[in-house]
């Protein structure tokens, strides 16, 4: 913050900086004072409140980070970034749930639930509907219960497709694939049922009671009749998750980068949110999500992209210029989890990476190299190591294959991650050529790492 101070003589007012036990004020034109800091009644409630949401956030974690998922809602980056904060600390977020979600993000049993208003195409309107129905007559039993209790004027069926292809309806049938081909039976059967009761007619299961259970609140449970279309096996797992993206901005029940968390930690310990803090020409390494691919034409013709991508923590732009964009075109498809290299570029208050090299997740192998104490320590062990990979590495372009050093002591293992300068262009024949200097070695996927 700069504040400005008015007045005639220097020094006639004081301020304050934390951590800054002199005056630093500066002038500038007719007397005016500028001072880049607090002064102390900034310092004391800035301070307070600092301690208050300290407080609260290690009292009260779950209702703290979903307080703070739904003041930030809007901004796309910083509820991600959240997001990730949340599973550090062992708080898991869920997809919205018709039973239990409200209109944000709602804190339930240990776990923080997405909020109605999050979904698209589900608005205002809609969500209150839902809420009222939900409390006259308790939770909702199955996508006819629902249908059948709503205003369908209110929550039209591209709503209901929204809320079924983000997971909302998981709790009560799983499969929604199953959900999505009964959902045209079902909101037909369901407007027919809400145009006779506003006429004053009824179905014969209307008065029977529609099988009447003893387990049913209001001894109604027509909604057992309602049709459904023949079993369906459900959406494959990378498509619901494609779904939940769509509708909601993020990947929530999973994430297609999580299963490979610890094993791309060694090869990229910098993630997305941490670009910002590195050096414009630091080679640096990440994995990542490709979101979008927008290709453009230079003013010399030559084709280049710029990319959407995003980690577990963070989303981001990416550049590949011509040159690099010649190589590795084929790579760059959408939804493709992919390992990049490249260096960070800041222009205009705005970080960027700019990529020099990629290759798919799936196909990136890794050498492991097993290590006793004595010899991670031994410089004459070490460099023979050394001189054995140099051997493999090759062009330097087509050495892609990353080698991990593993020393395993008694209980202990811990895993080494060696130079790009290290890496090789021949799996096969760089295990080979080590396992003839005695380091023993094995060929692993980084997806089963």
């Amino acid at each position: 913050m700069v504040k400005i101070v008015t007045r005639r003589a220097i020094g006639a007012a004081n301020v304050y900086d934390i951590g800054v036990e002199q005056d630093h004020n500066f002038a500038i034109k007719n007397g005016l004072i500028a001072s880049n800091c607090f002064n102390k009644s900034h310092s004391t409630a800035y301070g307070y409140v600092t301690y208050q949401t300290a407080y609260l956030k290690a009292n009260y974690p779950l209702e703290y980070m979903a307080a703070l998922l739904t003041a930030n809602s809007g901004d796309t980056d910083k509820v991600q970034k959240y997001i990730a904060t949340c599973m550090s600390m062992g708080i898991q977020i869920e997809p919205p749930d018709i039973n239990r979600s409200g209109v944000d993000f709602t804190p339930a049993a240990d776990k923080i639930l997405f909020g109605f208003s999050a979904v698209r195409n589900v608005g205002q309107n809609a969500i209150a509907c839902i809420l009222e129905a939900r409390e006259e007559s308790g939770e909702f039993k199955s996508l006819g219960d629902f249908c059948d209790r709503i205003d369908l004027r209110a929550v039209n069926r591209r709503t209901l497709e929204s809320l079924i292809s983000c997971g909302a309806f998981d709790k009560i049938q799983p499969n929604r694939h199953q959900l999505t081909q009964d959902l045209p039976l079902v909101y037909d059967w369901a407007q027919s049922r809400a145009k006779d009761r506003a006429s004053g007619q009824g179905s014969i299961f209307d008065l029977l009671g529609g099988f009447a259970s003893t387990n049913s609140k209001n001894g109604n449970n027509a909604f057992e009749i309602a049709p459904k279309s023949q079993p369906v096996s459900d959406f494959p797992p990378q498509e619901k998750l494609r779904m939940e993206k769509e509708l909601l901005g993020f990947y929530v029940s999973d994430h297609p980068l999580k299963s490979i968390k610890q094993s791309s930690l060694v090869l990229a310990p910098i993630n997305l949110s941490q670009l910002g803090e590195q050096r414009d020409d630091m080679m640096i390494c990440a994995v990542v999500m490709l979101n979008g691919v927008k290709k453009v034409i230079t003013k010399k013709g030559d084709p280049m992209a710029i990319l959407q991508i995003e980690d577990l923590t963070s989303q981001s732009e990416a550049v590949v210029f011509p040159k690099n964009y010649e190589r590795i075109s084929s790579l760059l498809q959408v939804d493709a989890r992919l390992i990049i290299w490249g260096k960070v570029d800041r222009r205009d208050d705005q970080t960027q990476f700019i990529v020099e090299d990629a290759e798919q997740v799936e196909t990136v192998k890794l050498i492991m190299v097993e290590l006793t104490p004595m010899q991670a320590v031994n410089i004459e062990e070490r460099d023979r190591l050394r001189n054995v990979l140099k051997e493999q590495a090759g062009e330097k372009e087509k050495a892609k294959i990353p080698v991990i050093g593993v020393v395993q002591s008694g209980n202990s293992r811990q895993l080494v991650r060696f130079g790009r300068q290290f890496w090789v262009q021949d799996s096969l024949s760089a295990v080979i050529a080590l396992e003839n200097a005695r380091f023993p070695a094995q060929i692993k996927p980084l997806t089963g790492s």
